[in-house]
């Protein structure tokens, strides 16, 4: 018997010959044990107490044989179960190490009396049992299938649940044997504790960790055996209740599970929790609770809300602070960058001062007061002579003497000699005090001609700057009308070297010229502008003027290039030569009319960006410091320059300074042509006189300005150099110079009455408010072909009736650029109207596509910050109105603070789906909270962005810059929403898992909210915003047998996200719980190995979101 048993050990075990006599001497004590108890009669128990040595080495002889089951199980886990079990050995130890406590594989021993092997299944029958439970999915009892030993034919009392049999005599039992099934019919009974016995299988299984597996007890008057639900056989009155029957999810049987409240450190023993401990359901070991916690005795979790709300309430009080006060710390972080930029320019100015500027004054004050004028006409003459052809083409439609060379001030008259004298007495004796005294602080006594720039004029060594000495020398030349008849070709950059000797950096010139300049409309054949013909010189203010529906923004656009949807006639020269404007972008400056400044900006902070972004890159800092002080000082902005521009809800600076900031982005990069619509719309005539100012002492350096001009007052007109007055239609009815305007129209019998400003009147006639006098032989629309015929210009076939006649009724199409009488005669039907449209619009299209990525040579001569570096600017700019809207900030941490707590108290964790109901509101509530605020940060900076990107500023730096500034919400807004609805929820999962899919989550509706905000308007942005992660959710969430359902299902992001969150959470189910993981997770379609892959997923959406934002953000700019 022995051999035979040494036999079967070999076989089985496989192991050492060490192990083998090991087996033998435990073999022998068994049998020796055995056959005492059977002669005392006093059972297997009482004879094991007295070896314990031996039943310790069988116990664990017998346990290292169903241990080693892994590798049997290891290819049909990881094909029939990969999708539930990621690491085959943790899983087994975690379910079936019993290593610390074999007590029960003891008893069972010695109560079957050394039958145990013979009893506990077979690798083939444990397969077989797992393989019936989950071969069908809607499983509606607990019953194995039909095999050989429960069938029809066979019956055994071992087929009950609870019960198990032996195998015959004679057979060998392999326990590693996967393929056959042993017959099983011999000494039936109930199944040990701490195993479970399937019904229609007649052999035991471990329990696993996690559960409690006692022996049943009959309830007399239900007549189930507890704690099971299985009933005795009917008619068996020999048959008793055995043990645990079935292991299945905590769904369909939580018989097994060790309950709530209790723990189960063996499969035998279940313990209550003690005071200051929780314990789960299917805990193995009591688990103490926090220190705040509140847990009494048989605790099922511990109460951590306390945490939560005092989390809450630091966080609300923090967020409270910040809401309050988050305009006092950025007032004060502005009021300490004052102080350190005032004293940056006084070292500026200083330096300044160390240079050859006062070498220079010193030289020029030696000279006798006398000779100064004569010096001063020597030095112009001089630049006068050696400018190129090109200038003084570009200057050559002002007349020498006419005021079109040099622009007049209002309010100056011809000062007499004396006056002169003494003007030239006072600049003299200045002189000399500046050589007796270079360090001292009087410095120069500015007249800058505004009362708002005198009062609030730098004194001292602030005065002794390039940008004074320009203003005293302009005021000097002003004031000496003679001397502006020799000096024609006068810029700012001759001024100051004729003030100080020193090289200064001179813009390139643009001289716009354009002949039988035409727009038509496409689609509807209307014209917009029709043989317009003219130029626009360097160093002049030229104005745009007409009734409305003249197309004067039109014009100006057109010179922009800035025109889509037309088809353009004519030709327009730049410089002479037939170039894209496109290719001079960076020194082209479009001023538009609406104010286009960002509100949460101060105006120094507008100012400053634009300078950075737009002017050379090679210019040092200190340089761009003085160009922004200049246009500051320039339009009056002194007193505004650390106040915000303000908006719609937060009140700032006025509209007429507003208005000016409007302006001065566009000054401070030192455009060589500069282009404004209606800059003086809404401003009173002191504003409109002091932008006009700056605009002239831009003009003196030889700046081209050309704007479009509404209702100007009588001072105001005579402050430009030329007017273009435009008809309705687009035709050209004057465009010289202002002095010549009334000239020409007197030619033509119309006289300006008195105390009635000039263009206020031509305006009127070409609206026809005020009728022409008979006399004239001339109707207001026969004006745009009288110039034609003044200038030889040629005169458009259909507009040849209106040469001699003096219609009452006749040309009214003509004058407006076409045949409309008889185009609107023409019938079409629907179909044709609707085509025409259709092809309309997709000519739009094309023709906005074709202009937002038109790429010029750039002819600029001007290399301005790379897009790293503008990158840098657009971040610090961003940054900074983030902390300003510290508010709207705080008020979405508050709502996503109070989402976490009602979701976490709302939506308990449910340990049969894992929290899955949770996480599919924390999915929708978080997609939807993030995209609403992730609206905010494109859809309010689309008009600002359209203004950049069409002068030249990097769309990509300003992306990038956004994006990255929002990664702070996808870090924090996570943090925000976990530290209520974690410490609410507490389910299994770590704080770190639900963290990382909750960033990712973020940043991947994040993406998605960029898309909405940058390609729809606000109001379908949002409700899209809403819609979007509720659909998708239950698309994800739904189950449906169509397979293109569930393939929309799969590309959702919420299925990523919740199938995170549940992998994440069912990992920490392990032991009892396999099953009823593996069946959760196979009824929602999920997998334990996608974790990574569902974060990627995210990852990519989101940048794929990213990428099709960014398009948009390029294709849908502004029409």
């Amino acid at each position: 018997m022995i051999r035979e048993k040494l036999v079967v050990v070999r076989k089985s075990r496989r192991s050492t010959s060490l192990l083998l006599l090991l087996a033998v001497a435990v073999l022998c004590l068994s049998r020796c044990v055995t056959c005492a108890a059977a002669a005392d009669d006093g059972g297997s128990i009482g004879a094991a107490s007295t070896h314990p040595a031996a039943n310790q080495l069988f116990t664990q002889l017998i346990y290292n044989s169903m241990y080693n089951f892994t590798y049997i199980f290891r290819a049909d886990i990881q094909k029939n179960f990969g999708f539930c079990i990621q690491d085959i050995d943790a899983d087994w130890n975690g379910a079936f190490n019993f290593s610390s406590d074999t007590r029960f594989l003891s008893a069972c021993a010695q109560k079957l009396k050394g039958d145990l092997m013979r009893r506990v299944c077979t690798a083939a029958e444990v397969k077989f049992y797992f393989k019936s439970y989950f071969g069908s999915a809607k499983r509606s009892n607990n019953y194995a299938s039909p095999n050989k030993n429960c069938n029809l034919a066979s019956w055994v009392p071992g087929c009950e649940p609870g019960w198990s049999c032996s195998i015959g005599e004679g057979q060998k039992t392999d326990l590693k044997n996967s393929k056959e099934m042993p017959s099983r019919t011999n000494d039936c009974r109930p199944c040990c504790e701490g195993f479970f016995c399937p019904h229609g299988l007649t052999c035991m299984i471990p329990c696993p960790l996690g559960s409690y597996c006692p022996t049943a007890k009959l309830n007399k008057d239900t007549g189930i055996c507890e704690p099971y639900k299985y009933q005795l056989p009917p008619g068996d009155m020999n048959h008793t209740c055995g043990g645990a029957d079935v292991w299945a999810d905590v769904g369909s049987s939580n018989e097994m599970f060790c309950s709530a409240g209790s723990y189960c450190p063996s499969t035998v023993q279940k313990i209550s929790c003690s005071k200051g401990h929780f314990c789960r359901t299917g805990s193995t070991s009591q688990q103490s609770c926090f220190q705040f916690a509140k847990c009494q005795q048989r605790s099922t979790n511990q109460n951590i809300t306390a945490y939560g709300l005092l989390l809450f309430l630091g966080l609300s009080v923090l967020l409270v602070i910040i809401y309050n006060c988050s305009d006092q710390v950025l007032s004060t972080r502005e009021r300490r960058q004052a102080k350190s930029r005032e004293k940056a320019v006084r070292s500026v100015r200083e330096t300044a001062q160390a240079r050859e500027k006062w070498k220079s004054a010193r030289d020029i004050a030696k000279k006798h007061a006398v000779d100064l004028q004569t010096q001063l006409s020597r030095t112009f003459s001089r630049r006068k002579s050696t400018r190129g052809p090109e200038m003084l083409r570009g200057l050559s439609q002002a007349k020498v003497g006419s005021d079109g060379a040099l622009p007049s001030m209002a309010g100056t008259s011809e000062p007499s000699n004396t006056k002169r004298k003494k003007d030239k007495s006072n600049l003299t004796k200045m002189l000399q005090e500046i050589e007796d005294d270079p360090e001292g602080h009087e410095g120069f006594n500015l007249e800058i001609g505004d009362k708002n720039l005198k009062k609030n004029a730098p004194r001292g060594k602030q005065l002794h700057t390039q940008s004074q000495i320009f203003k005293y020398a302009y005021n000097q030349i002003e004031k000496e009308k003679q001397m502006q008849e020799q000096n024609k070709n006068l810029t700012f950059s001759g001024v100051i070297s004729m003030a100080s000797d020193i090289d200064i950096r001179k813009r390139p010139t643009i001289e716009v010229a354009f002949k039988d300049l035409t727009l038509t409309l496409r689609g509807k054949n209307k014209r917009l502008l029709r043989s317009v013909t003219g130029k626009i010189s360097p160093g002049r203010v030229s104005a745009v003027m007409g009734p409305s529906g003249a197309g004067k923004t039109t014009f100006l656009s057109a010179l922009a290039g800035k025109t889509t949807g037309c088809t353009t006639g004519g030709t327009v020269l730049i410089n002479g030569k037939v170039e894209s404007i496109h290719s001079y972008k960076k020194i082209i400056g479009f001023v538009p009319q609406d104010d286009i400044v960002h509100g949460n900006l101060t105006v120094e902070e507008n100012l400053w960006f634009s300078a950075r972004c737009r002017l050379a890159a090679d210019l040092s800092k200190p340089e761009k410091v003085l160009v922004v002080e200049r246009v500051i000082e320039s339009l009056g902005l002194q007193a505004v320059r650390d106040s915000l521009v303000g908006t719609v809800e937060k009140r700032g600076i006025s509209g007429g300074q507003r208005k000016r900031v409007n302006v001065g982005l566009e000054m401070v990069m030192e455009p060589s042509l500069l282009i404004l619509d209606e800059p003086t719309s809404g401003l009173d005539s002191s504003s409109s006189q002091l932008l006009l100012r700056a605009l002239r002492r831009e003009a003196l350096e030889g700046v081209n300005i050309c704007m479009v001009v509404h209702q100007p007052s009588y001072t105001l007109y005579k402050m430009f150099d030329d007017l273009i007055l435009l008809a309705k239609g687009g035709l050209t009815v004057y465009h010289g110079s202002v002095k010549k305007v009334e000239e020409y129209f007197t030619g033509l019998g119309i006289i300006v009455p008195e105390r009635v400003n000039p263009p206020d009147h031509y305006i009127d006639i070409l609206e026809g408010i005020v009728k022409l006098n008979i006399s004239t032989g001339l109707d207001y629309k026969q004006l745009p072909v009288r110039w034609m015929l003044h200038n030889g210009y040629p005169v458009p076939p259909d507009m040849l009736k209106l040469i001699d006649s003096v219609p009452s009724q006749a040309g009214e199409s003509s004058a407006h650029g076409g045949n409309h009488s008889e185009a609107g005669s023409e019938e079409h039907s629907f179909v044709g109207d609707l085509w025409q449209d259709v092809k309309c619009r997709v000519e739009l299209k094309k023709d906005n596509i074709y202009h937002n990525f038109l790429k010029s040579k750039d002819l600029s001569d001007r290399v301005t910050p790379g897009v790293l570096q503008q990158y840098k600017y657009f971040l610090g700019r961003v940054s900074k109105q983030r902390l300003r809207e510290a508010r709207i900030q705080a008020v979405d941490y508050l709502i996503l603070l109070l989402a976490g707590v009602c979701l976490g108290i709302l939506a308990k964790v449910s340990d049969e789906t894992f929290g899955a109901l949770g996480y599919t509101y924390t999915v929708i509530a978080v997609s939807l909270l993030c995209k609403i605020a992730a609206l905010r940060s494109f859809s309010l900076d689309k008009l600002h962005h359209w203004r950049e990107s069409a002068s030249g500023i990097s769309s990509l730096a300003y992306f990038m810059a956004k994006d990255t500034t929002d990664h702070f919400n996808t870090i924090i807004k996570p943090l925000v929403y976990l530290s209520m609805f974690y410490f609410f929820n507490n389910p299994r999962s770590s704080f770190g898992d639900n963290y990382i899919v909750l960033v990712c989550l973020v940043y991947c509706v994040t993406g998605i909210a960029y898309v909405f905000a940058i390609y729809l308007e606000p109001g379908p942005a949002q409700l899209w915003s809403v819609l979007i992660p509720v659909v998708l959710t239950l698309i994800a969430t739904r189950e449906s047998q169509d397979d293109f359902v569930e393939m929309i299902g799969n590309v959702c992001y919420p299925k990523w996200a919740l199938e995170a969150f549940v992998v994440s959470n069912a990992k920490k189910y392990s032991g009892v719980w396999l099953i009823t993981r593996c069946g959760s997770l196979m009824a929602n379609h999920y997998n334990v190995n996608n974790w990574g892959l569902c974060l990627v997923y995210l990852i990519i959406t989101g940048l794929i979101s990213r990428i099709i934002a960014f398009i948009c953000l390029i294709l849908t700019r502004k029409k």
